[in-house]
């Protein structure tokens, strides 16, 4: 009767707002997380600096005291908490895109693993959410297993955001982190590295399906010397996020990248999402494309304190070869034609 059509029509209206503020909670946690990334450091330190200046001095100098204290925690496995890694907004996010994580091996919780992150798209989105965060369920697919997403040294040197950064198991990039992780801290860690950095970003464009790869060895040096397997990673769609400004080699645009790349650590690059209210018009929210990351199978890798160049590069082939095929056999299965062909440079 007219009863019942009227409840129905409030159940629709009920559901449709509640769709509406599922996406709207959803944008903001991606959002906030891009913020994140782009000026939580430097806004924290310019706050700090300003308490400083004011009655509230005080609570600066005691954190600033603290930081003093823990300046090496970064360096030896940092600080992580469940509580962040599990927190809700991950799971929006999560939503967002979709983002999703697939196992196609097991690990064993007795050795030590390398994964190798590849594309890094405009922010390594994907690597962020399957690998900082439970939000796809990486304690679960592989338990037992410890993941450290390794990022920029320069960001833990930021208050505020290095501790926000370790919450979530991310670490510093740099020998001295991953040493202590791999050898003083027993076995089942598994260190992410995003292996083509900034220069890999400066390149990352939607549709195109190339990895920073070829004269990137270090990685695999530092497997060899802690007998670390390594696991190859293709991330499908992480470069489908953002829309980006590409300046050809030898133009300015690409000189200053390359100046920043060198002696900061990171490339600057002119890119574009979506806007908040609408995604007809441009913003810093990326568009909600698919990511599908997808764990390899791990190469087993013998312990050499010492590895030669020639067993580098050995092993460094042995990788390639399994990143490719990795990328060939789930290409088709995650909206990529078979007549797509990875490019390695």
């Amino acid at each position: 009767g007219t009863g019942s059509n009227i409840l129905s029509a409030l159940q629709d209206l009920f559901w449709l707002s509640k769709s509406k503020v599922e996406k709207q909670l959803q944008i903001i946690s991606v959002l906030q997380w891009v913020l994140t990334f782009l000026v939580m450091g430097i806004a924290c330190t310019l706050i700090l600096m300003y308490i400083l200046c004011t009655d509230c001095w005080a609570i600066a100098a005691l954190y600033l005291a603290w930081l003093v204290f823990d300046w090496n925690t970064p360096k030896k496995g940092g600080r992580r908490s469940k509580w962040v890694r599990n927190w809700a907004i991950w799971r929006y996010f999560r939503d967002y895109f979709p983002i999703r994580l697939v196992k196609t091996h097991n690990l064993l919780t007795t050795r030590n693993y390398i994964f190798g992150y590849h594309p890094h798209g405009i922010m390594g989105l994907g690597a962020f959410c399957n690998f900082s965060t439970e939000a796809t369920g990486v304690s679960q697919k592989f338990p037992g297993i410890r993941p450290y997403l390794a990022t920029l040294a320069g960001n833990f040197r930021m208050p505020i955001l290095r501790d926000y950064l370790m919450s979530g198991g991310i670490c510093p990039v740099n020998r001295d982190s991953i040493d202590y992780i791999l050898s003083k801290n027993g076995s089942g860690n598994a260190i992410i590295i995003v292996v083509g950095g900034a220069a890999e970003s400066l390149n990352s464009t939607p549709g195109k399906s190339a990895v920073t790869l070829k004269n990137r060895k270090g990685f695999v040096k530092l497997a060899l010397r802690h007998g670390a397997d390594l696991v190859p990673v293709y991330s499908f769609g992480e470069n489908e996020v953002y829309k980006q400004v590409i300046f050809e080699e030898g133009s300015w645009g690409r000189w200053v990248q390359k100046k920043f790349q060198k002696h900061i650590g990171f490339a600057p690059c002119i890119f574009h999402g979506r806007g908040f209210f609408s995604s007809n018009t441009w913003g810093l929210v990326p568009y909600s494309k698919p990511i599908t990351t997808v764990v390899g199978e791990p190469i087993t890798i013998p312990k050499i304190e010492n590895p030669s160049q020639e067993e580098v590069d050995f092993y460094h082939s042995l990788y390639v070869d399994s990143l490719i095929k990795l990328f060939d056999k789930y290409k088709s299965k995650f909206g990529l034609p078979e007549t797509e062909v990875l490019e390695v440079n």
